[in-house]
C-alpha cells in the first residue's frame, strides 16, 4: 500500500446577506445554510429539527423563497439574501405574521414556529393560496407536533386580510 495523505479542504469565503446585513463567512464547503446561521452566526432562532428536510423547522427565506437550510450548502448561497425569524419584525414592530401567530396562539412548545412564520412569509410572497384547505396543502412542509394547525391556519389567514 502506498502512503496515503489525506488533506482537509479549505475553507471557502461565503458572502451572505442576513437580515439585511452583508457577511462574508469562511467555510468547509460541506457547512450547511442552517449550521452557517446557527453556528457561525449565533441566529439560533432557526431550528434542527430532523436534518433531513422533512419537518421545516429550518425554514428560511432566500431571495424571498422558503428554503430548508438543513439541505441547502451555504456555498450554494453565495450572494444570496437570507432572512430568518430574527429579520422579520422591521423598526421594533412585529411581522403581520408573528403578530398573527401570537394573536391565535399559534404555538405551544414553540420549536416550529420560527420555520412556520418563515415558510407562512414565503407563502404569501408566493400569492398561490385563496382559502385555508390551499394554506394546508402549502403548508404540508412544515409539521407542528403540538398540533396547532388550526391556530397556525387562522394565523397566516389573519396575515392575509381574512380574519
Amino acid at each position: 500500500m502506498g502512503d496515503a495523505t489525506h488533506e482537509i479542504p479549505e475553507r471557502t469565503p461565503i458572502h451572505l446577506i442576513v437580515n439585511g446585513v452583508s457577511r462574508t463567512l469562511d467555510l468547509l464547503p460541506w457547512t450547511t445554510l442552517l449550521d452557517a446561521l446557527r453556528d457561525h452566526l449565533a441566529l439560533t432562532g432557526t431550528k434542527k429539527g430532523c436534518d433531513h428536510g422533512q419537518c421545516g423547522a429550518c425554514t428560511v427565506l432566500v431571495d424571498g423563497r422558503r428554503v430548508n437550510s438543513c439541505l441547502t450548502l451555504a456555498i450554494m448561497k453565495d450572494g444570496a439574501e437570507i432572512t430568518t425569524i430574527e429579520g422579520l419584525a422591521k423598526d421594533g414592530a412585529l411581522h403581520p405574521l408573528q403578530q398573527a401567530f401570537i394573536d391565535h396562539d399559534a404555538f405551544q412548545c414553540g420549536y416550529c414556529t420560527p420555520g412556520q412564520i418563515c415558510s407562512a412569509a414565503g407563502l404569501l410572497a408566493e400569492g398561490h393560496s385563496r382559502d385555508a384547505d390551499e394554506i394546508r396543502e402549502l403548508m404540508s412542509g412544515n409539521l407542528c407536533r403540538c398540533g396547532a394547525y388550526p391556530n397556525i391556519v387562522a394565523a397566516i389567514e389573519q396575515a392575509m386580510g381574512r380574519s
